[in-house]
């Protein structure tokens, strides 16, 4: 294989191969952190409570940076895609109704309910488990496939939301270095095995759609769908930090503390 044409696939493999719709550091930060719009329409899920908390303390030394340098070459890369790539192309895709859109993020959200479950169920939150299968019943049924959520309007069943990086840490083991991967954003060591394992074995899209390029796009446009509904909460953050780098680890580790706790 020519050395030109390693780069691009070893890009479009991380692709697949971890397919959250955050895909930079300020990306994953509002899409767990504040979601206003789309909260306003039917409580669409609980991105933005679960397991923030604002009043936990941080200490810098529970997740080391020995790849400070890297981390922030690559921190500076996911902001400018960004800002010059990313988030253009979401506003231009707010010309599709709120409506419609909010559906979308609820029919990913359905289908990524295997995750959910597993995790749940590994961790013994069996009745959170069994929340999460009934949410998935209604949802798919009632809900035409999840892009409406009755489970939640009617039944007052909420989204449990756990992955392996959150069961990996339930049972003790510790986030690791911390990592800024490219088009992904923050991580930690756990987290990213964490993330792998549960694409590997548990994401529907990874496992049961065929064709490369057709997973890209799905993950593609499930992340410009979600992008469109975040209210510019980065552009605030870096607005407001001394340190975005700084400030973006901290809250990721905090919010990742805060939702292993729970």
């Amino acid at each position: 294989m020519k050395r030109k044409a390693i780069l691009p696939i070893l890009i479009l493999a991380m692709l697949v191969l971890f397919p959250r719709v955050v895909i930079a550091a300020e990306t994953k930060l509002s899409a767990d952190l504040s979601t206003a719009e789309v909260d306003n329409s039917e409580n669409w899920d609980e991105s933005l409570d679960d397991g923030f908390d604002d009043g936990a303390e941080f200490d810098d030394a529970a997740i080391p940076d020995p790849l400070e340098p890297f981390n922030r070459a690559m921190f500076v890369f996911n902001d400018r895609l960004y800002f010059y790539f990313l988030k253009p192309v979401a506003r231009g895709y707010r010309v599709v109704p709120l409506p419609v859109r909010l559906s979308v993020g609820k029919f990913f959200s359905n289908v990524e309910t295997p995750i959910r479950l597993v995790n749940n169920a590994l961790q013994l939150k069996l009745e959170n488990a069994g929340t999460e299968l009934m949410r998935f019943v209604i949802n798919t049924t009632v809900g035409v496939l999840g892009l409406f959520d009755p489970a939640r309007k009617y039944w007052g069943l909420r989204r449990k939301v756990e992955d392996f990086g959150q069961t990996m840490g339930h049972y003790g083991i510790g986030p690791g270095f911390y990592l800024v991967l490219p088009f992904y954003g923050p991580y930690t060591l756990r987290d990213s095995t964490g993330l792998l394992l549960d694409t590997l074995y548990l994401d529907p899209i990874y496992r049961y759609v065929d064709g490369f390029w057709v997973r890209v796009s799905i993950r593609g446009f499930n992340m410009v769908n979600t992008l469109s509904l975040d209210k510019d909460t980065y552009e605030a953050l870096k607005r407001d930090a001394l340190d975005p780098y700084t400030f973006v680890k901290h809250a990721y580790a905090q919010h990742r503390a805060g939702q292993i706790r729970e």
